[in-house]
């Protein structure tokens, strides 16, 4: 254990008040008064020490205003939603109408509605956690319930989750761009055009769009892209709403048509190529129930459809004002309004396709009519929802490696675009060279997710809530330590669940996010 990090640790049993500390632990940051000297009290270095700190305490000194050593969060109660939903909000919306066709509606909104609640009480253990030792940093409250082992666990997990959800937000650019431009063009047969190559187009999204957001100092700044990729998520909603009355069920593939049918029928007649169908036929009536084999594969996607717990802390310290009830009400309408675009997404999606939905809901749209319109727009809309989202994500990843290798380092900006430019390069060069790494990634969402979500804020809550405060068998504790055995269960849900799908040579298993 290093001195510094030892320092670190607030002495005693804990503080008690949940929200404030002395000084004399916000003092004890510094690992000694020389370095005290040179970094805190240098007015150039204050704010430059703090952008990228693990601790953030409040004090109560009248003297002294300023919060979280010195730093004062200036990002409002508004940004940090529109923050925080994106960071919840994945490319797994677009399989929720799927899941919802593999359990039945009722089924569905019970399972939806216990997983938000499970996140957001998720949320008030980090919080809680945080508020007693004044830590603010996923990694460094590793630290404080298990020392380096559990700041190395926590690091690690947070690094390879994002890495892993970063890779599949470019894969989506990388595969889904080229058909877009190609559908807009109406080019049926490439011909090799540069601009139709995934490889070229993830590249210039990710040096003209990603990298200059994901070098801001602070997340607070991502606000309005955040804001604005909620906004085409939910275009894609009312998209999805749209749609449900104005196709029929069932319907014709658009190739069916164009070499049975010809373009002088149906296609005519009946936009998309869609076939009205007498009432009452069973593929187009809804199930409230419905188990079979593909059930049990929702569960993972569903548990893991509200991820956002490596920015929670992030965010929280870039908060005005921020007390932990400020934080968590920014958590509930984040993960409320999540939960119901996901349910609307989901509904009105399986409504309109029932058995027929695919895995990808946008492609059982095409397959109506490749080149229609609104659906086109949608797609864009996705896809600019998806590339903003991943400097969001990246945050954490670089404040992981900064906690990890560079703890006691004031910010400096060379590292900070270093670490930057070159996470997106290796995320690059997995995406292009390496598609089948999207398996791998698979199995480390299956362990880290579980771990972020459910394990790790629970033990961390019992190791660090003080045992004169809530005994060990107090019932807040029994719950938390049942909350890490759910996490455990669905790690070896998840897990199975890809071990079987390699084996078997099929594809259902897959991430929420």
């Amino acid at each position: 254990m290093e001195p510094a990090e030892m320092n670190a640790i607030p002495n005693g049993k804990g503080h008690g008040a949940v929200e404030e500390t002395t000084v004399t632990a916000a003092q004890e940051l510094v690992p000694n008064s020389t370095e005290n000297a040179s970094t805190d009290r240098t007015p150039g270095n204050a704010e430059a020490n703090l952008a990228e700190s693990s601790e953030f305490l409040s004090n109560t000194d009248d003297k002294k205003t300023p919060h979280f050593t010195d730093f004062e969060g200036k990002t409002s109660f508004g940004m940090s939603v529109f923050n925080l939903g994106n960071a919840i909000m994945g490319s797994g919306i677009l399989g929720l109408a799927y899941a919802m066709a593999n359990t039945g509606i009722v089924l569905f909104v019970i399972l939806l509605t216990v997983i938000a609640g499970l996140s957001a009480y998720s949320i008030h253990l980090l919080l809680k956690s945080s508020g007693i030792v004044g830590i603010r940093a996923y990694e460094q409250l590793g630290f404080r319930a298990f020392g380096t082992p559990g700041k190395m666990a926590a690091g690690i997990a947070i690094t390879l989750q994002n890495i892993g959800a970063m890779s599949s937000y470019l894969y989506i650019v990388k595969y889904e761009f080229p058909l877009v431009i190609q559908a807009f063009l109406k080019v049926d047969n490439p011909s090799g055009e540069w601009y139709l190559n995934g490889n070229y187009l993830v590249v210039i999204v990710s040096c003209c769009v990603i990298l200059p957001l994901a070098l801001m100092k602070q997340l607070g700044y991502l606000g309005y892209t955040s804001g604005f990729s909620l906004t085409c998520m939910v275009f894609f909603l009312i998209a999805v709403i749209y749609k449900k009355f104005q196709v029929k069920c069932p319907f014709e593939d658009f190739a069916y048509n164009r070499t049975v049918l010809g373009f002088n029928t149906s296609l005519a007649a009946d936009r998309g190529g869609v076939e009205m169908t007498p009432e009452g036929d069973p593929a187009c009536t809804p199930r409230l129930f419905n188990i079979n084999s593909q059930t049990a594969y929702t569960v993972p996607i569903l548990a893991f459809a509200f991820v956002c717990h490596p920015e929670v802390l992030p965010i929280y310290t870039e908060l005005r004002n921020p007390t932990k009830t400020k934080m968590q009400h920014v958590s509930n309408i984040s993960i409320g309004v999540m939960y119901v675009m996901y349910l609307l997404a989901a509904l009105f999606g399986y409504l309109t396709f029932v058995d027929k939905v695919e895995a990808e809901l946008l492609h059982t749209y095409s397959r109506i009519d490749p080149y229609d319109t609104l659906i086109l727009c949608v797609r864009v809309a996705v896809l600019t929802a998806v590339t903003l989202t991943v400097p969001i994500v990246l945050f954490p990843v670089r404040r992981a490696i900064q906690q990890l290798f560079f703890a006691n380092k004031t910010f400096w900006w060379p590292r900070h675009i270093a670490i930057a430019v070159t996470l997106l390069t290796l995320i690059n060069l997995l995406v292009i060279f390496a598609p089948n790494i999207l398996g791998i990634f698979g199995v480390i969402g299956a362990t880290s997710a579980p771990c972020l979500i459910f394990i790790f804020p629970a033990v961390f809550y019992i190791r660090i809530v003080p045992k004169e405060e809530e005994p060990l068998r107090s019932a807040p504790k029994i719950i938390a330590a049942c909350f890490a055995l759910l996490g455990v269960l669905f790690m070896i849900m998840s897990l199975s669940f890809i071990i079987i799908d390699w084996t078997s040579g099929t594809s259902n298993a897959s991430s929420g996010h």
